[in-house]
């Protein structure tokens, strides 16, 4: 019998995974790490080849995105209050790092922040 694979996420680097991968196995989730070993040696060509894809059997799909969304951290503003999107009106923004330009790749740290909104994937530069 084929099994099938889910993408849960995906990251440009591997150690942002490791998290998710812990706690999916903890509950008991069978975890598979695509591309893993190719970005550990050459971390340059990650962007290329889509990062490292967290995946699961198709029958752990919707567990593991409930899981996955549990652990999603969304902007708060400084009273600690999520803070909405401003086209769906949801608080599901989160900090997203795009790095399309080299400098962001060989330096993400001086990337401006953006914001991606989790509901409907509308892309902020600012909140």
């Amino acid at each position: 019998m084929k099994k099938e694979f889910y993408t849960v996420t995906s990251s440009t680097y591997s150690a942002d995974i490791q998290i998710l991968k812990g706690k999916l196995e903890s509950e008991g989730i069978q975890v598979f790490l695509r591309d893993e070993n190719t970005i550990n040696t050459d971390p340059l060509i990650s962007d290329a080849i889509g990062g490292v894809k967290l995946q699961v059997y198709i029958a752990d799909k919707e567990r593991a995105i409930a899981i996955y969304k549990e652990l999603k951290e969304y902007v708060v503003d400084e009273k600690g209050n999520l803070i909405e999107c401003k086209v769906c009106g949801k608080p599901q923004l989160e900090v997203v790092y795009l790095r399309k330009k080299l400098v962001h790749k060989l330096f993400p740290f001086f990337e401006p922040k953006k914001y991606r909104c989790d509901n409907c994937n509308f892309l902020a530069k600012s909140l």
